[in-house]
């Protein structure tokens, strides 16, 4: 049981990642973005490109960072990945959404997101291939941290964990700190009032597809690097990235964390009472405990 509540601390770490930009869209612009889990594949894959591509232009970023699996050359792919995959979502809001949000409402807006998700998945198919892939062939052997009851943890699911806190920690402090933080705010909350004082509402909006693409693109590459990249990642982990928006309420961003956090773990030890093969309906079943419970979520505010 200990040993399904770490993986499952992990799993939530990395929904949770995905989470914060997901409320953040659907906060600002109404609407469920089906496409958005999309962009963990795409940060996925685009930092296995640049690996290669690193470390066949720079020989010396192989080598492994300490006892990670994770070496210098994905190290930098991350941040390349993070950065386009953030370019990548504003794009997609240029060419898809922002046409949809001048010329019809929510709803077909939805609908779009249905296409742009398929669109996107099977371009990765197309350019990769159905096998799973993976970032090193290095066997990371796990660390037992009990036997009695037998607990056995790797370095890079510990890399993973600390990592994605301290993404979360870095996008608290500029939310809450800065003045960029309270426009993105104030857009959310309330877009005619933020414009009448000077924000551009414009400018908010690409931000906020840039951070979501950007953490989501973190959250793909944890990912693989404790399991493996497939084009159908996205796909998977839909589900649970909207139960933790739901969980937490639309638009809190503490909310998507602790959302994360709460799927991941009931996931986890779902494992526990029921068949492998069930485990991912938890994050619906999850959906359903909360819309009938409360609506709003754990965060959320109540709609008049």
């Amino acid at each position: 049981m200990i040993q399904n509540l770490l993986d499952g601390v992990l799993t939530g770490a990395i929904v949770s990642l995905g989470a914060i930009g997901l409320t953040m869209a659907m906060h600002m612009l109404r609407f469920a973005n089906f496409s958005y889990a999309e962009l963990m594949a795409i940060g996925a894959y685009v930092a296995l490109v640049f690996d290669r591509l690193f470390e066949a232009l720079i020989p010396a970023a192989r080598a492994a960072i300490g006892p990670l699996s994770l070496n210098w050359a994905l190290a930098a792919a991350l941040v390349v990945a993070m950065a386009a995959t953030g370019l990548s979502a504003v794009a997609i809001d240029r060419l898809v959404f922002r046409r949809i949000r001048q010329r019809a409402g929510p709803l077909s807006m939805v609908f779009a997101s249905f296409g742009v998700a398929l669109i996107l998945r099977n371009l990765i198919t197309l350019i990769f291939g159905l096998k799973a892939q993976l970032y090193s062939q290095e066997i990371a052997f796990a660390v037992i941290l009990s036997r009695d009851p037998l607990i056995l943890i790797k370095p890079d699911q510990v890399f993973v964990l600390a990592a994605a806190l301290a993404l979360m920690l870095i996008f608290h402090l500029v939310l809450t700190r800065t003045t960029f933080g309270f426009a993105l705010r104030a857009v959310a909350e309330n877009p005619a009032l933020a414009q009448v004082a000077g924000v551009r509402l414009s400018a908010m909006v690409a931000a906020v597809w840039m951070i979501g693409g950007a953490l989501s693109a973190a959250a793909g590459v944890f990912y693989a690097l404790t399991n493996h990249l497939a084009p159908t990642m996205g796909h998977n982990f839909l589900l649970p990235v909207f139960a933790a928006t739901i969980v937490g309420g639309i638009g809190s961003v503490h909310g998507a964390v602790l959302g994360g956090f709460i799927v991941g773990i009931a996931s986890g030890l779902a494992l526990q009472i029921m068949p492998s093969g069930y485990v991912p309906a938890m994050p619906f079943l999850i959906i359903l405990a909360v819309l009938l419970l409360r609506p709003h979520g754990l965060f959320g505010e109540e709609q008049a």
